[in-house]
């Protein structure tokens, strides 16, 4: 039993990272999934406290990390709030549409096209669409970074 136990932490693991190219795959819910089978099914007294505060902080991270670094980006490379608006939503209709490279190609083209019907130039569409690009590439690095941390730490603390 504890074998396949295992067998599924590993996955949710795994199915965590697989999150940086299909998005639609939720990173905390698969890493919290891998926490709590080894915790309920394993050693439930074999995750300190320590590392349960510390997962709660680094999961609220791990979730608002995109939101931050899209935000701050486009904002900085002068893209407006629907700029931002339509980044992310790019990010989720391109994990669908020709994964993995949807999930940067569709955000750019929306943000592009956004700004553009708000009147701005064709450089500052631009700009506005590098920006959403950043951000989306600074917030997935943050992500994996995070994860690891998660996942390095629980292999730590057991």
């Amino acid at each position: 039993m504890d074998i396949l136990i295992w067998v599924i932490i590993i996955a949710c693991f795994i199915a965590s990272f697989a999150s940086v190219i299909f998005p639609i795959i939720p990173a905390p819910l698969v890493l919290w999934i891998g926490f709590l089978a080894y915790a309920f099914f394993i050693n439930g007294s074999g995750l300190s406290v320590f590392f349960w505060i510390g997962a709660v902080v680094l999961t609220i991270l791990l979730i608002v990390s995109d939101i931050i670094a899209n935000s701050y980006f486009v904002k900085k490379y002068g893209g407006s709030k629907w700029g931002e608006r339509s980044a992310a939503i790019g990010v989720i209709i391109g994990s669908f549409i020709i994964p993995p490279f949807g999930i940067i190609l569709i955000p750019f083209v929306l943000v592009i096209i956004v700004e553009l019907v708000q009147k701005r130039s064709s450089e500052e569409a631009f700009k506005a669409a590098i920006g959403s690009l950043f951000g989306f590439l600074s917030g997935t690095v943050a992500k994996i970074i995070i994860q690891a941390i998660l996942i390095i730490w629980f292999f730590f603390d057991i």
